[in-house]
């Protein structure tokens, strides 16, 4: 982006802001040129926050689509991390000063997300401090600082090469700060172990795409790539070797948040008006609900076969658990080859793509996405996730990314995996990650006027829309109403269920891996090697696994609250791109703005 764009972005953020207030129905005229004197003032402190935000964070404007500043990488000294915390307290300070009611409503909307970032980001500076005990928040930026810019062609490729060698000039330094600023004792064992299997994949990013994409640079251009490779692949094998010879022998860090900072977190990341114990008493209520409706289709497609378990009116949980199991079984036996997911995602898409439009539920756009072999340096932690292009970046490729069985598994564990992603799971897993799930929420939201919102979409509207998604194509009858569909629909919603106990269960309560197992494995069905991923998940990320469950009952009960409002005017269509068209916002400023409710 030239710096003429980057003005235009400015101004444009700040004619949004400016022109999407509304004040209530019937507001005098002098109520809302008030509104719109302020609303201003939000504006200008909305683009110069952003202008500054993007400055003290090259990597992550990089991802946002900001390419001013490619070249540079963050700075995690003393020094730098200053100027970060200073610049949030001075913003917030100044937001404060702004008086909310006088703004109009889609501005409250505004000053409320930005609010809440400022809030986390001080919070994370002055009370998480990621910088001192998670190795993993360095390995991710590493990782990003190259990949972002190599995966998408958003600049010509002698363009975005030259950035890639001036940041792998600097890597080297962003890696001796992390050996500078972490204290060794605070690292937690399986942070140590997973960054060190991370670590290796560094590298990979130079090998798989920067090295084709300099066969035609000039020479000089390339005898600089070239050294500066050379100088980042040392720099990487000299980190690797401090992770493996010295913070892992001395790594004895707790995993667990405890109950004040876990809860201080879930309500800056979720944005929710649910408490941990409403999400936790919802949460198990839920398990035992779609645990019986399982039962009830579990009944109908064992009820004619032979040597089916019992299957009464009114089981004990016992006769439950069987014949939910042995009904999967019959979803199980249909699984791709070890070396054939990603054809069956491919497949999946274009499925789940042709029957979303052919059944009119949602606005499809025209945006391109790619299934794509997960990065290396990204593994270990998800099996899939949508990598949509930066909110600035238009007209780029959406990535679906899916990561590949492991070579060295063994034959058991591959049969696990394949036994959790047969192939209607890959079905369930492809709605939530790309169509009608992230991909299409995720260009949707870009498509809202106001870049603040773009910028800071919600983490928990997102997750709830996919997860809402897949019920959604399931209520609609993909796949021709299959009833073992269904099955792996809640059996993959349980997982979501399942994720914000877990998440409590770690940070919170304590819970060993057996607890964890339990609820994974025997109430919520899940394979091994799904659960035991998941329980490395539960433990290097927190507040994370709650966004799905509790993104996806605020969808339910908004879409329910509609639909007792317009009763038979109800059209699913008109309610989903109306649900879309306000930018990825948490959920209950949506249902603010649709039901005319206040603005909290």
């Amino acid at each position: 982006m030239s710096i003429h764009e980057s003005a235009l972005l400015l101004a444009a953020l700040a004619i949004t802001l400016g022109g999407c207030a509304s004040g209530p129905k019937g507001a005098p005229t002098a109520a809302k040129a008030a509104a719109g004197a302020d609303d201003a003032k939000l504006a200008d402190l909305s683009t110069r926050w952003l202008d500054g935000m993007l400055k003290l964070g090259p990597i992550g404007a990089t991802s946002i689509g900001e390419h001013r500043y490619d070249s540079e990488i963050d700075d995690l000294s003393q020094a730098g991390r200053d100027a970060k915390l200073a610049f949030a307290e001075r913003m917030l300070a100044e937001l404060e000063a702004i008086d909310v009611t006088r703004l109009g409503r889609e501005a409250q909307v505004d000053a409320s997300i930005l609010r809440t970032r400022l809030k986390r980001d001080i919070w994370e500076a002055r009370v998480q401090q990621d910088y001192r005990w998670n190795p993993l928040m360095y390995n991710a930026l590493a990782g990003s600082a190259i990949y972002d810019v190599v995966a998408r062609e958003f600049a010509p490729a002698p363009q975005r090469l030259a950035s890639v060698t001036a940041r792998l000039e600097k890597l080297p330094t962003l890696l001796a700060q992390a050996r500078a600023n972490l204290e060794l004792a605070r690292v937690p064992k399986v942070h140590a172990e997973t960054v060190i299997k991370q670590n290796k994949g560094l590298t990979s990013v130079i090998d798989e795409l920067v090295l084709p994409m300099a066969k035609d640079l000039p020479d000089a251009d390339r005898q600089r790539l070239d050294a500066a490779i050379a100088g980042y692949r040392k720099a990487v094998a000299e980190h690797q070797a401090w992770l493996e010879g010295t913070l892992l022998p001395a790594a004895k860090g707790d995993v667990a948040l405890g109950r004040d900072l876990y809860d201080q977190k879930l309500a800056l990341v979720l944005g929710s008006s649910l408490s941990r114990d409403e999400i936790k008493a919802r949460a198990e209520a839920e398990i035992a609900r779609v645990r019986g409706e399982m039962y009830d289709v579990a009944r109908k497609v064992l009820a004619s076969r032979a040597g089916a378990p019992a299957l009464p009116d009114k089981p004990d949980e016992a006769q439950q658990q069987k014949a939910i199991e042995a009904a999967l079984e019959l979803a199980y036996a249909d699984r791709p080859a070890r070396d054939a997911v990603v054809d069956t995602a491919k497949q999946a898409l274009a499925e789940a793509t042709a029957f979303t439009r052919s059944a009119n539920l949602v606005t499809v756009p025209s945006d391109p996405v790619k299934i794509i072999i997960m990065p290396e340096f990204q593994r270990g932690v998800a099996l899939a996730y949508c990598d949509s292009p930066g909110p600035l970046d238009k007209g780029l490729d959406t990535y679906y990314a899916i990561s590949p069985i492991p070579s060295d598994w063994t034959q058991e564990q591959v049969d696990s995996f394949l036994r959790e992603y047969n192939t209607r799971q890959i079905h369930v897993l492809t709605i939530h990650e790309a169509m009608p799930g992230h991909y299409l929420e995720g260009a949707h939201s870009v498509a809202h006027p106001s870049v603040l919102r773009a910028v800071l979409r919600s983490g928990a509207f997102a997750e709830g829309w996919a997860v809402y998604t897949e019920d959604m194509m399931a209520d609609a009858g993909y796949l021709g109403g299959d009833p073992l569909f269904r099955m792996v629909q809640l059996k993959f919603y349980l997982r979501a269920v399942a994720n914000a106990i877990l998440d409590q269960g770690v940070h919170v309560d304590g819970w060993t891996r057996e607890q964890a197992m339990d609820l994974m494995v025997r109430r919520t069905f899940q394979q091994e090697r799904e659960a035991a991923g998941k329980w490395i998940r539960a433990q290097v990320t927190s507040v994370q696994l709650p966004t799905y469950f509790v993104g996806a009952q605020e969808h339910f009960d908004l879409r329910r609250a509609v639909e007792q409002r317009d009763g038979a005017k109800f059209d699913a269509h008109r309610y989903h791109d109306q649900v879309l068209s306000h930018g990825g916002i948490p959920v209950r400023h949506i249902r603010a703005l649709m039901l005319d409710e206040p603005i909290r």
